[in-house]
């Protein structure tokens, strides 16, 4: 696994969100893999998903890394935890002004206040460029607000399985998880019962099918002559909510999932200069319907945008953005040789 050349929390002290509250003493989590240019012009943003960090190779290795799509051979690399996060960046679990967690007082946050906060910490690094920015998911989301709300900072944008708004479909699931964690015996029931039903949207039928079929549990059971025995593909889902539920905050998946319903950047117009835009959906994705990732990617280009949609066609449901690598670099390979060549021109 690569690590960061730099890590650390940046201060950008006192933060209006778009909700009408003020956070005070907010800090940006940031990772940098690389050098940055003085003139930002090799300087990668990679965004997270939901549950994602600043530190990009932990959870995007295969995409950015030595030698990967983003090559950090010659690309500095990015990653900021996003605000309202519980990876370093301020979120519920932050103490608030009577120096106790937030917890559940955490005021409402967005996409844009995310990407917001980002902007202020890169700048306090001298960041105030980017080459590209990239993500998928909710990573996508901010990418793609990225290029809306600083046009003039931002080179390319590669939104992966996302799109410029959240469907009623999407945030009845969100509803349903974070009910989850809110009528749940105790926190660690809770987020575990959201994880499973989230594994459930990510993942796609032929993908289940091919995995688990109707096997009964690979640790042993018979659920036809015992009721608490189970099949294979409940027993991985138990495994996922254990999992899940010892690295991430109940409050910051309430948090975070609500700035996902509240994305919807229609209605915004197009900054000029803009940048080039990248779309990628994927065949078998139910959250992030392919059909209006391309929907996107069209409205993008009627507004004189150089903007393109690729099909990422994988059975691995709306999780193919990180778990089908090579497929995803082929398509967006291209889109980012003019980026490179202009790095191996001399300065």
């Amino acid at each position: 696994m690569t690590e960061p050349s730099f890590e650390r929390d940046v201060s950008i002290g006192s933060f209006a969100l778009d909700c009408g509250v003020t956070l005070d003493g907010v800090v940006q989590r940031v990772s940098i893999y690389g050098e940055p240019r003085a003139d930002g012009a090799n300087v990668v943003l990679v965004n997270h998903a939901l549950t994602g960090s600043s530190r990009v190779t932990d959870w995007w290795g295969e995409i950015a890394g030595p030698g990967k799509l983003f090559d950090t051979h010659s690309l500095a690399v990015v990653g900021v935890n996003a605000l309202g996060s519980c990876y370093g960046s301020t979120g519920p679990g932050s103490n608030g002004p009577g120096g106790t967690p937030y917890g559940a007082d955490f005021p409402v946050i967005g996409v844009p206040d995310m990407v917001r906060a980002q902007r202020a910490a890169l700048a306090a690094l001298g960041i105030d460029r980017l080459a590209a920015v990239a993500g998928g998911s909710l990573g996508g989301m901010q990418a793609l607000e990225w290029a809306l709300q600083a046009p003039a900072q931002v080179d390319r944008a590669i939104v992966v399985g996302a799109y410029d708004w959240f469907s009623p479909m999407g945030i009845a699931l969100n509803a349903v998880a974070r009910e989850a964690i809110r009528v749940a015996v105790t926190p660690a029931a809770g987020i575990e019962l959201a994880r499973k039903i989230a594994m459930l949207t990510y993942k796609s039928e032929a993908l289940f099918a091919e995995r688990f079929a109707r096997r009964f549990d690979r640790k042993g059971g018979d659920p036809t002559k015992n009721a608490r025995d189970r099949f294979d593909v409940e027993g991985y889902l138990d495994y996922q909510g254990t999992l899940f539920s010892a690295r991430m905050d109940p409050q910051a998946y309430l948090t975070i999932t609500r700035a996902m319903d509240l994305f919807d950047t229609r209605e915004r117009c197009l900054g000029d200069p803009h940048p080039a835009f990248t779309f990628v959906g994927i065949s078998s994705d139910w959250l992030f319907l392919p059909e209006y990732v391309r929907a996107a990617a069209e409205r993008f280009a009627a507004a004189g945008a150089d903007s393109v949609y690729f099909d990422l066609v994988s059975n691995h449901g709306h999780d193919a953005f990180l778990a089908d690598p090579e497929h995803l670099r082929a398509l967006v390979a291209p889109r980012l040789d003019a980026l490179y060549k202009g790095l191996a021109q001399p300065r």
